[in-house]
């Protein structure tokens, strides 16, 4: 996967600056989906040995999501993600930019965004608000792993590897995210490989932090008597 992935953004299309990600919203008539599909045809190939594909838009009607107007939710996602030290690097014209990939929708409390062990073809960045990332217990107890706070990424790992969620997540108080779909993601690829490239190496480098954190507390409670 990982050697199709860098194929894929090696021979992207699109501009490697200015232009890729300028007009989104036309971006479905511009690329070849059969060539563009690198994410969203991993959920197809995992069908069979995966739970049902709990899709974003079917998520937001369940849980009753309301659209964000545009120019907030961009100026939201700037504002958190502006120390992002990848895509920082791409300057308030670049994060505009990556702005153009997402959709900003408000949710309401107790809202269960993410469902364990479902599969997603979306992640999500809290904006404003709280969601509590809890491990579901076989008897329906929930074990608290933490929160996620504006900045925070949701949800990234399946939307990589077409998995199943490992936790469930749901808002604590009123909250704004910004969400990314698979073929978001994969008309970023083909038309704004740069941009994309520097959004997955957000991706790899926060998941990477996870990891070292969550060895770090398994270490602790090993050495424990």
């Amino acid at each position: 996967m990982v050697k199709k992935l860098l194929r894929r953004l090696g021979h992207g299309g699109g501009d490697d600056a200015g232009t890729g990600a300028a007009d989104a919203s036309t971006a479905d008539t511009e690329v070849n989906t059969s060539d563009s599909g690198f994410f969203t045809t991993l959920f197809m190939e995992r069908e069979g040995d995966t739970p049902p594909l709990a899709t974003w838009r079917d998520r937001a009607q369940q849980i009753q999501a309301q659209a964000v107007p545009r120019p907030r939710g961009e100026a939201l996602f700037q504002a958190v993600w502006a120390d992002e030290k990848h895509t920082a690097a791409l300057g308030p014209e670049g994060l505009l930019r990556l702005g153009h990939y997402l959709e900003f929708v408000q949710l309401a409390p107790e809202r269960e965004v993410i469902v364990q062990d479902e599969q997603g073809d979306f992640l999500l960045i809290v904006l404003e608000g709280a969601l509590a990332v809890d491990r579901v217990q076989p008897l329906g107890a929930r074990a608290r792993l933490g929160e996620a706070h504006p900045g925070d990424l949701l949800g990234e790992m399946s939307l990589l590897d077409a998995g199943a969620r490992f936790s469930a997540c749901r808002t604590l108080k009123p909250s704004v995210l910004a969400i990314l779909e698979a073929g978001s993601l994969d008309r970023m690829m083909a038309n704004d490989p740069r941009l994309a490239a520097a959004l997955l190496a957000t991706l790899a480098r926060r998941l990477s932090l996870r990891l070292r954190q969550s060895s770090a507390r398994l270490s602790t409670l090993l050495a424990q008597p």
